[in-house]
């Protein structure tokens, strides 16, 4: 399978100069912490991690899971989900991402919580995950999937692509057992 330009993994890089004006970039002290800094204008590097959003899918007691195309991860299964458009909310990517992965319109039922991933080579990714039925749609693989299915809770693939997917699954299975939503401060 040849991978799309698109799809190509990009590995996070430091900027060495700056974005606005090209001039290098130095680490300064700046709000406790070390940050790169232009030596010639005010731009400032902060790092931020990049959201994303996905829905908890579960029939039957049974999770909805997509198997991935395109690194990182190919061939590993996640939970539906994707980074958020710069102009989408985290519900409108929750509903867009599935659709895209799985062919299936959803119905957000409710937050579920938020995950630090720390593991996608693209970046720090802060995972929002919602709890979600499915209102219309046929499951099919489409966009970055090349397969969907759902799998019992006990019986689950041993290839859960990220660690923050790996997370919920773990609070998924506590919530439905105490009907508690998670606390995670990690």
């Amino acid at each position: 399978m040849s991978i799309p330009d698109e799809h190509k993994l990009v590995e996070a890089r430091d900027f060495k100069y700056c974005p606005w004006c090209a001039s290098p970039l130095e680490n300064r002290l700046l709000d406790g912490k070390m940050r790169p800094a232009c030596t010639a204008c005010e731009y400032i590097w902060y790092k931020n991690p990049i959201p994303a959003a996905g829905a908890i899918i579960v029939s039957d007691n049974r999770l909805l899971l997509v198997k991935r195309k395109y690194p990182p991860g190919v061939g590993d299964w996640c939970i539906p989900a994707g980074f958020m458009e710069y102009d989408e909310s985290a519900v409108k990517c929750c509903i867009r991402e599935v659709k895209e992965e799985t062919g299936l319109d959803i119905k957000i039922e409710k937050l579920f919580w938020n995950y630090k991933g720390g593991d996608d080579p693209r970046s720090v990714v802060v995972l929002i995950l919602y709890l979600a039925t499915v209102v219309d749609g046929n499951l099919k693989p489409g966009d970055d999937a090349m397969e969907t299915g759902y799998f019992d809770l006990e019986n689950l693939p041993s290839n859960i692509a990220f660690s923050a997917h790996r997370k919920a699954i773990k609070d998924l299975k506590i919530y439905l057992q105490t009907g508690s939503l998670p606390y995670r401060d990690d």
